[in-house]
C-alpha cells in the first residue's frame, strides 16, 4: 500500500483526475479499450466534474460502478444515476457505461449475464475505491451474507450482497476483480477514515475489515478535509 497526502481535498481532486486520465490513456496509446471501475456515493463528484470535461478518446472507455445499490436509476439512492449526472457528460458523454440493475426484487436475479460482461472486460484499467468508517470498500461489508463469497479466489465478477448498514440490497465486484485492475486508488477523507485505514491495515483480516483484502499494490489518497 502506498499512501500520498494532499494538503486539502481540492488539490486531491485535481492530482488524482490528471493521474487517471494519465493511466486510462496509457492504456489507449497501446490497446483498443481502456475501463474505469467506479464507486458511487457523494464523495467522487468533484472529481467526476473534472474528470468529464478531460479530452480523452472516451468512446473507447468502459464505465462501471464498484458497487451499486439494488434500486432502478429513477432512486435517488441510484449510483448509476450519480454518474449520468456528475461524469456522463460533456466529453465523457461518449463512454460506455455497464449498469448492473436489471429489476426484480433481488439481486441474484439475471446477474450472471452482467457478471459475464464485467469478466470480459478484465483487467480492468483503473479501479477507484471508497472506504467507510467500518472498513468496508465498494459493498464488501463486515458482516455481508456473502463476504466470504467475494472474497474468494474464482468469485463471480460481480456477487450479490446484503449487509444491516447496507441498507438496500447490493451487488459488489469481487476482490479477485479489484486485485486483478492494473491500476488501483482508494480515497478516504478526513481523520476517521485514516484510523480506520490504518485499523484494517494491523487487522489483516479481510472478514472484519474488507478493505484489507485489496490493500496490495493500492493507493491511498488522503486529505484531511
Amino acid at each position: 500500500m502506498k499512501l500520498v497526502e494532499y494538503s486539502d481535498k481540492d488539490m486531491l481532486w485535481l492530482a488524482l483526475a490528471d493521474t487517471i486520465a494519465g493511466e486510462l490513456n496509457g492504456v489507449l496509446v497501446t490497446g483498443e479499450r481502456a475501463s474505469f471501475a467506479v464507486p458511487g456515493g457523494t464523495t467522487p463528484g468533484p472529481l467526476f466534474d473534472l474528470l468529464s470535461v478531460i479530452s480523452l478518446d472516451w468512446a473507447r472507455i468502459d464505465v462501471l460502478l464498484t458497487d451499486e445499490r439494488w434500486v432502478p436509476e429513477t432512486s435517488p439512492r441510484s449510483n448509476a444515476r450519480l454518474l449520468r449526472e456528475r461524469l456522463l457528460i460533456d466529453k465523457a458523454a461518449a463512454a460506455t457505461f455497464l449498469p448492473y440493475y436489471t429489476g426484480g426484487d433481488a439481486p441474484d436475479v439475471d446477474l450472471a449475464d452482467v457478471a459475464g460482461r464485467v469478466e470480459a472486460l478484465a483487467p480492468l484499467t483503473v479501479v477507484l475505491l471508497g472506504m467507510g468508517e467500518d472498513m468496508h470498500t465498494a459493498s464488501l461489508f463486515p458482516g455481508a451474507d456473502n463476504l466470504e463469497k467475494a472474497l474468494r479466489p474464482g468469485a463471480p465478477a460481480l456477487v450479490a450482497m446484503s449487509a444491516p448498514e447496507a441498507g438496500e440490497p447490493r451487488v459488489t465486484l469481487s476482490a479477485e476483480v479489484i486485485n486483478g485492475a492494473m491500476n488501483k486508488h482508494l480515497v478516504i477523507l478526513g481523520a476517521a477514515k485514516r484510523a480506520a485505514l490504518e485499523r484494517a491495515e494491523a487487522l489483516g483480516d479481510p472478514m472484519e475489515a474488507p478493505v484489507s483484502a485489496v490493500l496490495d499494490g493500492l493507493t491511498v489518497h488522503w486529505a484531511e478535509s
